[in-house]
């Protein structure tokens, strides 16, 4: 069965663990406090006006919604707005976030903290959490300061209070998934792009983001391919997918294939973010969940090497991988050793957006109503 969240409805009687404080009473909250604060991308689905209080004798969670102070600028030097605007930052600014995990290579590793004691901003589009690691070519996460929980009457705001209900049906559409090997390996260009070629067929196009960490980016390029609607985790009540069990990864995929398909559209776009090797996305695709879902896979990868051992791991998961694509296409010679060793098309970008290619890969479409002929999509 589906993984079902219960509501955020924790008080006085929560049996979260209580962290102890210099002041373990719960704080007003002033009127026009929040409307001074920055907010970000990943708590917009949150009604802010609903908070009345702070809280700071207890042990926050991920989703948790916290007003925090920026002590020291390091990496993320700007935060991600709901608009998708990157907001400027400066020591003292106050700011609205989530506690959430992230795992990124190329960026950090970090976790929920305990307490509330002074942690790190790991994300742009607004992740408050504790580093353990960071790549080498990364500077140190900016400093900010718990100031406290948002909270309204019955007690902390989280967002899985502000997650979507469940979708009125069950209909579906064709789903393609744009995996990769690992972060930076071109993902969201293949799959915006390939957003661009299924709309130049005629067809009606939505996207989703089923894993990763909360910003706005990966959507705002979506939506900018013609992809309608465009939806992430965040909108499901979660600021980030790391440290998740395979059942809630399952119920995020489910809630966004189904609200992305009840909204009439013929195909569905699904990005999964990182690698395959790491653990929740290894989870996800090997679930026979997202075996149900998925009826194509597109895989990204930056070099050959990377390109054949993907494909050979989603072959051996009888996942129907039809493609290779990614940062390997910018080297031709590349390119064509990844075509040759996997036995698969290597396309690149600017080619997914030709609907001959499309109609290539992906022959079913053939039989969608919606599809034009791919001499009147070239008109």
């Amino acid at each position: 069965m589906p993984f079902a969240f219960e509501p955020n409805t924790r008080d006085a009687r929560s049996t979260r663990p209580i962290v102890l404080s210099t002041s373990a009473s719960p704080l007003d909250l002033r009127a026009d406090r929040l409307k001074h604060a920055k907010t970000s991308y990943s708590i917009r689905r949150v009604k802010l006006a609903e908070a009345t209080r702070l809280i700071t004798d207890q042990r926050p969670e991920a989703g948790d919604l916290v007003l925090a102070r920026v002590t020291r600028l390091g990496q993320h030097q700007h935060l991600e707005s709901s608009t998708g605007r990157r907001v400027r930052l400066w020591p003292g600014d106050e700011i609205v976030v989530a506690f959430g995990a992230r795992y990124a290579p190329d960026q950090y590793e970090a976790s929920v903290p305990p307490d509330l004691a002074p942690c790190h901003l790991v994300a742009a589009g607004g992740i408050a959490a504790i580093v353990q690691s960071r790549h080498a070519g990364i500077k140190p996460a900016t400093q900010i300061e718990p100031i406290g929980l948002l909270a309204d009457a019955r007690g902390v705001l989280n967002m899985r209070a502000a997650a979507l209900s469940a979708p009125p049906s069950r209909r579906t559409a064709f789903t393609v998934a744009v995996l990769g090997s690992s972060m930076n390996a071109g993902k969201t260009t293949t799959a915006a792009n390939l957003v661009a070629g299924l709309r130049r067929l005629g067809l009606r196009v939505g996207a989703a983001k089923v894993t990763g960490t909360g910003a706005g980016g990966d959507r705002w390029l979506m939506s900018d391919a013609g992809a309608s609607p465009v939806l992430d985790f965040t909108d499901v009540g979660h600021a980030s997918t790391a440290g998740l069990g395979v059942e809630e990864l399952e119920h995020i995929l489910t809630q966004l294939c189904r609200h992305v398909a009840a909204a009439g559209v013929d195909c569905t776009v699904l990005e999964v973010a990182d690698g395959l090797l790491q653990a929740e996305t290894s989870a996800l695709v090997e679930s026979m969940r997202f075996v149900k879902n998925v009826d194509a896979v597109l895989f990204a990868a930056p070099d050959a090497m990377s390109a054949v051992a993907g494909v050979e791991w989603l072959r051996r998961h009888h996942l129907p991988v039809v493609a290779v694509s990614g940062v390997v296409t910018s080297s031709p010679l590349a390119a064509r050793e990844a075509e040759r060793a996997a036995g698969l098309p290597v396309r690149t970008a600017d080619e997914l957006t030709d609907p001959r290619v499309v109609e290539a890969l992906f022959p079913v479409l053939n039989r969608l109503p919606g599809l034009r002929t791919t001499a009147a999509a070239q008109q």
